[in-house]
């Protein structure tokens, strides 16, 4: 089964047109489907629109939020409840087409996990929002090492045994096929239609970048330092130790040579505060490792991926 996941927020205009171009295209497929609209707590129509597709078709699946949460917890609410083995996320803006789902099953079945759309020529009205992305790309490609050209496109295909495990908060929808990749799963990308949007208004603005690169820093932190935090916290922390230390022998020489008393310049203030802040770092460190392994102790969980074996018989 197929898994179309489309998050709502005010796109009351644009859910019947869209609903009536992924029927068509599901349908022509000869594929068993299913649509899961999330309702991201939409404050025009959307709640009654989106119900009464519901009660027509047993195949579209409405969920509800009580309030705004944000693009990622809806998508994480259709990969909850979705039941196809392949997903399909879109967004509800008519922005992408439908029409592109079936170029990203071809592709899928090439043997890859996740089949990432690139709006190759955008049709965004605002210049400086296009080369704002670009260059976000250009970074998350550079600091992941995973190369696509447009993280932000939401229309994708992946494989629901990948993605099902993953648990994403913030803005980290756009950094699925990274978790992907960290599996071991294959990731590419074909390019894909981008039309105008005709109805409403876009809900993303240019505050979304700097979102975007704090997120960025959390998933290279988890994925270099997931269970060994002490070497982040403790590598600052014994830099701020060796900056106190270099600070203490500066004040010492200034003391024994140059005549300087030490409470005439606050080296001595700036020694205690480095060196109480590498001692909080190293201790933060040890707290964190101590946390992680509760983590992984308490739910069983391994700290490592298997993918397949040979000739073994299953964990007990």
């Amino acid at each position: 089964m197929i898994s179309i996941i489309v998050p709502v927020f005010n796109e009351q205009e644009n859910i019947p047109v869209l609903y009536e171009k992924l029927v068509a295209v599901m349908e022509a497929l000869g594929k068993p489907f299913e649509i899961l609209f999330i309702n991201d707590g939409s404050v025009d129509e959307s709640e009654r629109v989106l119900d009464g597709i519901g009660l027509n078709d047993e195949r579209c699946k409405i969920i509800h939020f009580s309030r705004n949460l944000g693009q990622t917890s809806a998508l994480m609410a259709g990969v909850d409840f979705a039941k196809g083995n392949i997903m399909v996320p879109i967004d509800a803006d008519l922005q992408n087409d439908p029409e592109d789902i079936p170029s990203l099953l071809e592709k899928l079945e090439e043997g890859y996990d996740v089949v990432s759309g690139w709006r190759k020529k955008r049709k965004d009205p605002s210049l400086r929002r296009v080369l704002l992305s670009k260059f976000a790309n250009k970074l998350i490609s550079l600091v992941s090492g995973v190369r696509l050209n447009d993280y932000g496109c939401t229309l994708k295909a992946y494989r629901s045994s990948l993605i099902k495990p993953v648990k994403l908060y913030g803005e980290m929808h756009r950094f699925i096929p990274i978790y992907v990749s960290w599996q071991g799963g294959k990731v590419t990308e074909i390019p894909v239609r981008h039309h105008p949007r005709i109805h409403g208004e876009s809900n993303y603005g240019l505050g979304r970048i700097f979102k975007v690169v704090l997120d960025l820093i959390v998933i290279q932190f988890l994925a270099k330092y997931n269970t060994k935090p002490i070497y982040v916290f403790g590598a600052f922390g014994l830099f701020n130790i060796g900056i106190a230390l270099l600070t203490f022998c500066y004040a010492v020489y200034l003391k024994l040579f140059l005549d300087v008393s030490f409470i005439s310049t606050p080296l001595l203030l700036l020694v205690s505060l480095t060196f109480i802040m590498g001692t909080l770092c190293i201790l933060m460190g040890l707290l964190a490792e101590m946390l992680v392994r509760i983590y992984y102790e308490t739910q069983n969980k391994p700290s490592y991926l298997i993918k397949n074996t040979t000739n073994l018989d299953p964990a007990p």
